[in-house]
């Protein structure tokens, strides 16, 4: 359960993803090399490398507008799942048990109260609970296949470097990236779970 619960957050300390709003993550997962480095916590964003500087940056637009293939789009996906009775029988029964919430309480927390992107990134640890069931691979690889659509495909360099992914979202889910990435012809990088922890590696070795 403790993995599952870091689907939840984003997947580090506040602290870390300070590092990573700045722009650290391209050396956690680069280092000083050439390459696309991408967040799938519970928000995404991507940049291009050249080893030296950013070249070019693909924003996630925030969990309303964007944040492709993050914690808050997938567990946003379960949520319509849900409130629309999509569901088959036996997920509608582990989601109610899991999450003992309704659709009056989620409307509530998605459009009156503050921070609605963790609660939807709160919903993502349900994808963890049953993999193997079709419409929770179906999720998982749609979410997945909007963000390499979407940001992966403005990088020009994208077929010539390696692709590195950082976040809890990247982290569980590294098989579906790993299938993406092959699909779409990508050479697939470093994948890790905390900024700080590529961070550390690279500091060990300069």
């Amino acid at each position: 359960m403790d993995g599952l619960k870091l689907i939840a957050d984003s997947g580090a300390t506040k602290t870390e993803w300070r590092l990573v709003g700045k722009g650290s993550f391209k050396i956690a997962t680069c280092g000083n090399k050439p390459g696309i480095a991408c967040i799938l916590g519970t928000g995404s964003n991507s940049c291009s490398f050249n080893g030296k500087k950013i070249l070019l940056n693909s924003p996630g637009l925030g969990y309303i507008l964007g944040d492709e293939g993050s914690g808050a789009y997938l567990g946003r996906k379960v949520v319509q799942h849900f409130l629309y009775g999509t569901f088959d029988a036996p997920l509608m029964k582990s989601f109610k048990e899991h999450f003992k919430t309704d659709k009056n309480e989620i409307l509530q927390k998605v459009y009156k109260e503050p921070f609605a992107n963790r609660y939807l990134a709160g919903f993502a640890m349900f994808l963890s609970l049953h993999r193997g069931h079709f419409i929770i691979e179906n999720i998982i690889e749609d979410g997945l296949r909007d963000f390499f659509e979407q940001h992966l495909g403005s990088y020009p360099q994208r077929f010539t470097v390696p692709i590195h992914f950082v976040g809890s979202i990247a982290f569980y889910f590294k098989d579906k990236i790993a299938e993406l990435c092959h699909d779409f012809g990508f050479s697939m990088g470093v994948v890790i779970k905390q900024p700080m922890e590529g961070l550390a590696n690279y500091h060990k070795k300069h």
